[in-house]
């Protein structure tokens, strides 16, 4: 009989599964390192970071801390044009990039991501807006900043909700019919205010329109020694409310101004950074929306302003891409109403700053 023998244990078999030539995954930076990074980079690239109002707090710390800018985005084009940076990175939606893109075509315009765009631009395609036009060619053009290149290059004016009023009272004083897009609660605004003729455009800014005049009411209850301030793409029954309707550079000068204490505020979020900043030791309350979590679209915050993040920002700065091109045809026809804006503007000595989501 042959002799039993045990089995000795044999040892596991490792196997790895590795792509030849795969890079090792890097660790993930920090945000101290990545504002590091970031800061680095703008100088190596002769580039400056503008952020919108909306973006996070991290971003506009960022602008300021590298002499950047936080403000609307045509202040944002703006300060592009007065800036000597080769490059402008731009902070907000893709609107954003190419109206500095239109005010600055010898500049290099690039963004944390492309795909960040905005609802307003999104409900008012180039295509069907020039349709809409040629139906009614009896009608001045007005477009909100808030709008693609091709959408400007279509109309007679484009205005910010800090000069908006100021246009709508000059074309009705001259008897001209206005054509109004895209914001649908913006242009009833102004419309209210100024007795225009206007034809309305069917869009509205996903946060703003989210904001609800029954629970606003029931919140003024619970804090009766609170202003309320309102942007005017919000709805009419929310504007009604409003102890301050404007833009929001006007918004922010009225969260410093006020003698209130505490501030129900209906835009978007982000502007609190700068709010905190020119009135530290006021309370801002957010004005409530159609829903929390995952039963509103927005919760008083831009999901595509949100997209702008340290991380992207360092990609795009060390990898490339991510660039604002406008065709010069279309950039050239839409600095036309750019143009007649900042003109307007400087007859009347009227600050545009300050538009909300433009």
């Amino acid at each position: 009989m042959a002799p039993i023998t045990t089995a000795q244990p044999q040892p596991k078999l490792v196997i790895r599964l590795e792509r030849a030539g795969a890079p090792a995954v890097a660790p993930k930076l920090t945000a101290h390192q990545l504002t590091e990074k970031i800061k680095s980079l703008l100088k190596a690239q002769d580039a400056v970071l503008v952020a919108h109002y909306y973006t996070s707090p991290a971003i506009q710390a960022l602008a300021d801390e590298t002499g950047g800018f936080i403000s609307d985005s045509l202040e944002m084009a703006r300060f592009g044009t007065r800036h000597s940076a080769t490059t402008l990175v731009v902070a907000g939606v893709r609107f954003m990039g190419e109206t500095a893109k239109i005010l600055n075509p010898e500049k290099r315009i690039v963004m944390p991501t492309l795909e960040a765009t905005c609802s307003l631009d999104i409900g008012c395609p180039a295509d069907e807006f020039s349709r809409f036009c040629d139906e009614h060619p009896d009608r001045e053009v007005v477009v909100y900043a808030n709008t693609s290149a091709a959408v400007k290059a279509r109309a007679d004016w484009v205005v910010t909700s800090a000069i908006a009023l100021d246009v709508a009272e000059h074309l009705h004083a001259e008897g001209k019919k206005i054509l109004w897009a895209p914001d649908k609660h913006l242009g009833a605004y102004i419309q209210r205010e100024t007795g225009a003729d206007m034809l309305l455009w069917d869009a509205a800014c996903i946060v703003h329109d989210e904001f609800k005049a029954r629970e606003l009411r029931k919140l003024k209850l619970l804090h009766p020694e609170a202003a309320v301030l309102v942007h005017p793409e919000s709805p009419e029954p929310v504007v009604e409310l409003a102890d301050v309707v404007g833009s929001t550079t006007k918004l922010i000068k009225a969260a410093q101004s006020l003698p209130n204490e505490t501030l129900i505020v209906a835009t978007d979020k982000g502007i609190f950074y700068k709010m905190r900043q020119a009135a530290p030791h006021k309370r801002f309350i957010e004005a409530p929306t159609g829903g929390t979590g995952a039963t509103c679209r927005s919760c008083a915050a831009c999901p595509w302003m949100g997209m702008n993040e340290l991380e992207t920002l360092a990609n795009t700065l060390e990898h490339g891409g991510n660039e604002i091109l406008v065709d010069a045809a279309t950039r050239e026809r839409a600095l036309l109403p750019l143009q007649r804006m900042l003109d307007f503007a400087t007859t009347i000595n009227k600050d545009v700053r300050g538009q909300g989501r433009a």
